[in-house]
């Protein structure tokens, strides 16, 4: 093909791309299409004045660079700002306290937590189950599948005491 032919039909394809582009930012909501489909919006502006392919394509890979490093994290930034700060699922256990119900003699145990929840969990690795007996107080410090993993209470204000 010769150049000139495309350059005339380049307005095609920089309408396709910013459609393709669109669309993929529409199901990931990244930002980083949306970025490029801007790009390649000066790319076909550049190309409605006249500019030569070879330039309409560096002004549009420029102008996407530039979109991405310089406008994308403060519009990332924007968005999780009014986030929830509230932590949830495995998340929102970690450090919640709780109850022994069955003790730690045999392996796992039941703790019975805060929020009401009974989960089988046993003593964190280092300690000596029969540190924990059944009715004494514990912190979850980590989840293993359906195990929580907790140490006792008197630990942690222990550790916090000497912070």
């Amino acid at each position: 093909m010769e150049p000139d032919v495309i350059s005339s039909w380049a307005w095609v394809f920089w309408l396709g791309l910013i459609l393709v582009f669109i669309i993929i930012e529409v199901n990931t909501l990244e930002f980083t299409f949306l970025m490029l489909a801007l790009g390649s919006v000066g790319g076909l502006v550049a190309g409605l004045v006249g500019a030569p392919w070879w330039g309409q394509l560096i002004i549009a890979a420029l102008l996407a660079l530039a979109l991405v490093l310089l406008v994308r994290p403060p519009l990332l930034r924007a968005l999780r700002r009014g986030g929830d700060p509230a932590r949830s699922n495995v998340d929102a256990l970690l450090g919640i306290g709780g109850t022994v119900t069955v003790d730690f003699r045999f392996g796992a145990g039941q703790v019975k937590l805060a929020n009401g929840e009974v989960w089988t969990a046993r003593v964190a690795d280092g300690l000596p189950a029969a540190s924990v007996e059944e009715g004494s107080r514990v912190v979850v410090t980590a989840i293993e599948g359906a195990t929580a993993v907790v140490v006792p209470a008197h630990d942690i204000d222990a550790e916090e005491g000497a912070s």
